[in-house]
């Protein structure tokens, strides 16, 4: 039976695996809390990946008086050798009574194996506490290992008139500075940052995690950078582009990498893509993210590529930062998208939230 502190303890265990919302990529975030009746004797979060996973962590904290405790652990605990042991097996030979998790591990090494090992040992077992919870904290993982995907989040910025730019494509800023820096938080927690070609030539973005500017304390944390993606069809990207100054990977997805060599001099990884009406094909451009283990992809693109998005409905989620500003109809649109003959063909979206950044607001959007 769940009781009270059985909650309090589980929602100790996401807060603590939130500390990893920006360093574990390409694993889960993953928390973990160990009990004796109520009084919390360890606890742990899985940093990165490679290193202790939160069980093992929260195991060390107790300084080996984990006999007949609680653990509460956001993920189902692992059950195969990774980079590390699995969790389960020292879990076992720690003698704890009961393991209480949120959520199954996708995973399909690990799917349902871990549970079952841990009762095949004697210790009893509970699942689905704040499930909604744990889900939403790993979404991208769990897209990728159920569907082989990432999880697809568009950022959009724009006017109350839902306009992105004037009409000579001035756009800095459309947003004020507490959305910017939100942001380069949604940055750092994707494992890549997609943008099109007319972007770098228009922009010329950076693209990357500049936390630090804004002077928070700097940490190992975002010596990484996420991968940035670039769809370029016709090799049309500047090899003076400042996103190849910054540190970090770039990947170039385009219909003929063989023209690709001077990026390939320069470090850069290029990789065809096939094309469809005369454009990449957005469905192989995700499959192929999902193969390189991106959970989380951000894209900050114009209105073509992220109409053609959310039109073929691979968009999970949007990321819509408005400012109560007036750009007038000569302004440029939120996103290209054919023209409607009935309003019953609009794309619908819930409201998953809502966050004010100074005068300007976050919607996040996920369609219907």
């Amino acid at each position: 039976m769940i009781t009270d502190f059985d909650r309090f303890a589980m929602n100790r265990a996401l807060a603590l695996a939130a500390r990893g919302l920006e360093t574990t990529h390409p694993n889960p975030r993953v928390g973990c809390v160990i009990a004796q009746g109520q009084k919390i004797v360890g606890e742990g979060w899985h940093e990165r990946a490679g290193e202790a996973h939160a069980e093992i962590a929260a195991l060390r904290a107790t300084d080996g008086q984990a006999a007949g405790t609680t653990v509460y652990v956001t993920l189902e605990p692992c059950s195969h050798f990774g980079r590390t042991p699995p969790c389960v097996e020292a879990l076992i030979a720690a003698r704890v009574a009961r393991v209480v998790f949120a959520v199954q591990d996708p995973n399909p090494e690990v799917r349902g194996r871990g549970a079952d090992a841990l009762r095949e040992a004697g210790i009893a077992v509970e699942s689905g506490l704040m499930e909604a919870e744990a889900v939403d904290l790993n979404i991208g993982f769990m897209k990728r290992m159920t569907y082989g995907r990432p999880w697809v989040r568009v950022k959009l910025a724009m006017s109350l008139d839902g306009r992105t730019a004037l009409s000579n494509g001035s756009s800095q800023w459309i947003t004020g500075e507490a959305a910017r820096r939100d942001v380069q938080h949604w940055r750092a927690r994707s494992s890549a940052v997609m943008t099109g070609v007319g972007t770098v030539i228009a922009d010329d973005p950076r693209l990357n995690v500049r936390l630090a500017s804004e002077g928070l304390e700097q940490k190992d944390t975002w010596q990484w950078q996420p991968l940035r993606v670039v769809l370029d069809t016709r090799l049309r990207t500047p090899t003076d582009a400042r996103m190849f100054t910054t540190g970090g990977d770039v990947l170039i997805l385009t219909a003929d990498a063989s023209r690709g060599a001077a990026f390939a001099e320069m470090g850069v990884s290029i990789e065809g893509i096939p094309t469809s009406f005369g454009r990449l094909d957005l469905a192989a451009v995700i499959d192929r993210l999902g193969e390189l283990d991106v959970n989380e992809l951000l894209v900050e693109a114009g209105p073509t590529l992220s109409g053609e998005l959310l039109r073929q409905g691979l968009a999970d989620e949007l990321l819509v930062y408005v400012a109560p500003k007036l750009l007038g109809p000569h302004g440029l649109p939120l996103v290209v998208l054919p023209e409607l003959t009935d309003l019953q063909e609009s794309l619908g979206f819930t409201v998953a939230g809502v966050q004010r950044l100074d005068d300007d607001i976050r919607l996040r959007l996920r369609p219907r």
